[in-house]
């Protein structure tokens, strides 16, 4: 092989990997297409070239890094990640064989067009998006996400390539004192300072590179390395002029500060909505200028598959009705009203707005689940809402108030539920002081926990809730589940899902989610959950209503939520 020229077309390597011409060469080595005369297929063939310059301590340092490439693409499993098909030697040096993908990246797509059109760039995004979800789940960081990493499939299909110099978790890692790895300008701020990188940090890089692609040049590319690391670190964005809906987006994951960045379920809802062409309303509690001050957050994701919980400030200072007994502690540990640490799981959540506080509107009939019955995910609520904590108890944590039902408004056979049905012998509507109506079992009883309404017959082993958000962030319901899913999916133990879909609930648009899993704490075993969500008018009032029982007897508290459902009056 000539090395002045790097000349290998028509090598063949191992005995079947025949190479053709260069696909593409960047700083680390040139990608060839190769023709595998064993399988009959195209593949890419990764040749590192940069070994052959250096000194041999260095040239190990990159053998090993190529090596790890390897091992890291081979541990996630998704079809947005370039597939690793083998690892040769030749030339002392490692060659990795990959999928051939036909098409260009997206560097050069932008670099042909100029830009990519926003809603394209939001439907790429999100299959980039994907394949991160899949390699953090797998424990492996990519760390050098851009433009040139992101292959455009002829087909539609977008791919994740060159985990050249991923951080596998567990692994030393393959780099020297002082050395940085990966594309300057889609470094993310942290790594630019020597921090640890994280999944925020992909995410960084991931708007950078979004951002190029709509507008067509890197947002913090300058004249040197040096003056490109400082913009990275100390500038701003110039703002995208072509993003229309993806630009909220753009700012939302280039913020300096990894907590400040959204999630991936976050990015995830913000970028479905950009590439239908609607504004990310989520995406404004990520602007600087319209976050909400520390005693206006309002919430943060219990674990259970509910909807709602109450506000901290509402948490600790409504009064509770009635006798007070001892309270269950909330998700994970955390009393009314205590803010969970930093990054946890049940950490508060902050929304745009100004300083505007709500209150939960919240109703109950299911299982208190992961965390001692806390709600699955924290919304918003535009009515001031009676519900209480209770009066505080030892320890620092709110007492449970347990009530009788309010009286029903009609009860008997021949009282009619919503639409004219008949209440079941048994049942009585309910006018809650919330003000919202339905019918339950007569024996099943107000309890207020945690800042939440509960018609329970048993403690909370069955429950129902139901919330209101008066001004939703989600511009549908489907998406809200979607969201909340994300967050609960990987957290609930033995999780399965039986059905997410939209559908129409009193002629509005609406969404159902159906799933079990295995509780382990609060009424320990298999658990099932059904929420139906519907907005009343357009952009809201959104209204869920949720129920979770045991698994055993699935089947009644089905029929239970359907008469629940049937029967269901909202606010007003």
């Amino acid at each position: 092989m000539d090395r002045s020229q790097g000349t290998a077309a028509g090598l063949v390597l191992a005995g079947r990997y025949r190479l053709g011409e260069v696909l593409g060469r960047g700083g680390m080595g040139k990608v060839w297409r190769a023709h595998d005369e064993v399988l009959h297929r195209t593949v890419a063939v990764k040749e590192l070239t940069a070994g052959l310059y250096v000194a041999e301590a260095d040239r190990l340092v990159l053998h090993a890094r190529t090596q790890k490439e390897a091992r890291a693409a081979a541990r996630i499993t998704h079809p947005g990640v370039v597939t690793v098909h083998d690892v040769i030697e030749y030339d002392n040096r490692p060659w990795i064989v990959m999928q051939y993908v036909d098409g260009p990246s997206l560097a050069d797509a932008a670099k042909e067009s100029g830009e990519v059109a926003p809603r394209e760039a939001a439907r790429i995004g999100l299959h980039v998006l994907s394949a991160l979800r899949a390699a953090h789940g797998a424990g492996v960081l990519h760390r050098d996400v851009k433009p040139g990493n992101v292959l455009l499939a002829r087909d539609g299909q977008v791919l994740l390539t060159d985990f050249g110099i991923a951080a596998i978790e567990g692994d030393s890692t393959i780099t020297r004192t002082g050395e940085l790895v990966g594309s300057i300008d889609y470094l993310a701020p942290e790594r630019v300072r020597g921090g640890d990188p994280g999944p925020a940090s992909d995410l960084w890089s991931l708007g950078a590179t979004l951002y190029t692609a709509v507008e067509g040049s890197s947002p913090f590319r300058r004249t040197s390395p040096i003056s490109t690391m400082q913009a990275v670190v100390t500038e701003e964005p110039p703002a995208p002029v072509n993003a229309g809906p993806l630009g909220s987006v753009i700012t939302a994951l280039l913020r300096k500060d990894p907590d400040d960045r959204p999630t991936a379920a976050e990015t995830e809802q913000m970028l479905l909505a950009a590439m239908e062409g609607r504004e990310p309303r989520a995406a404004q509690a990520h602007v600087p200028t319209q976050r909400l001050p520390e005693d206006a957050r309002y919430g943060y994701p219990g674990s259970d598959g509910s909807t709602a919980r109450l506000p901290r400030a509402a948490q600790q200072t409504a009064p509770g009705p009635g006798p007070a007994t001892p309270d269950a502690p909330g998700p994970g540990g955390f009393g009314p009203g205590t803010v969970p640490a930093a990054g946890s799981a049940f950490a508060p959540v902050t929304r745009r707005g100004g300083s505007r506080r709500r209150t939960a509107l919240v109703v109950v009939v299911a299982a208190a689940v992961l965390g001692g019955g806390a709600g699955l995910a924290a919304m918003e609520y535009g009515k001031s809402s009676g519900a209480s904590s209770g009066p505080e108890a030892p320890g620092g944590r709110a007492a449970a108030a347990t009530t009788p039902a309010t009286p029903p408004a009609a009860s008997g056979p021949t009282a009619s539920a919503e639409g004219g049905g008949r209440i079941p012998d048994g049942w009585h509507r309910v006018e809650d002081p919330e003000g919202f109506s339905l019918v339950v079992p007569k024996d099943w009883v107000r309890r207020v926990q945690d800042g939440q309404i509960d018609y329970t017959p048993d403690g909370g082993a069955h429950r129902i809730r139901i919330s209101v958000d008066a001004d939703p962030d989600f511009d549908h319901p489907y998406l809200h589940m979607r969201n909340m899913e994300g967050q609960l999916s990987a957290r609930l133990p033995g999780y399965r899902r039986i059905v997410l879909e939209k559908n129409t609930f009193r002629d509005r648009p609406g969404s159902l989610w159906e799933f079990t899993w295995h509780e382990t704490k609060d009424h320990p075993g298999p658990r099932h959950g059904i929420d139906q969500m519907y907005y009343g008018g357009p952009g809201g009032p959104e209204y869920a209503l949720y129920l979770t029982a045991p698994e055993e007897g699935w089947e009644r508290s089905r029929e239970r939520f359907d008469t629940m459902l049937r029967s269901w009056r909202a606010p007003g």
